[in-house]
């Protein structure tokens, strides 16, 4: 199991936000960020990461369905949606969080055959997302049987 000194990078920081095409006009177009990449989550949700070319720093936009679960009032100054961590083995974190009293806020899932991925609150309660991708199956010819 997974402990102190183990590695471990955030990788992201996840914004809830409104109006997708306003925060990227924002963020995009204003303060020069690189769109890496967009999708749906398997909830309904929609992604957009960004990146600054210079520092690498990662931001998620998100933004949820009115009947997404994870659809709540917008607050000003509550748009921090959570942060994202990577890890080796995110189940066996998780489960060491679990251990130590932490709330788990979504039980991990496999997320399109690529990433593990699980929810934990930290102690006030901000979401921190765990994730781990999935080993690439073996290339090449296989040994005899």
């Amino acid at each position: 199991m997974p402990g102190p000194g183990d590695p471990m990078g955030f990788v992201y920081t996840g914004l809830r936000v409104t109006d997708l095409e306003r925060s990227l006009r924002f963020y995009r177009d204003g303060l020069g960020l690189v769109e890496r990449g967009r999708g749906t989550m398997s909830h309904g949700g929609t992604f957009v990461g960004l990146e600054d070319p210079s520092t690498h720093f990662q931001l998620e936009l998100n933004v949820y369905p009115p009947d997404s679960p994870y659809a709540s009032p917008y607050s000003v100054g509550e748009g921090l949606d959570h942060l994202g961590v990577e890890v080796p083995d995110a189940r066996a974190v998780i489960e060491r969080l679990r251990a130590m009293g932490a709330r788990i806020a979504i039980e991990p899932w496999l997320e399109r055959d690529r990433y593990w991925i699980g929810f934990v609150e930290d102690p006030d309660g901000i979401w921190i997302e765990i994730q781990s991708a999935v080993p690439a199956p073996p290339s090449g010819p296989s040994a005899p049987s």
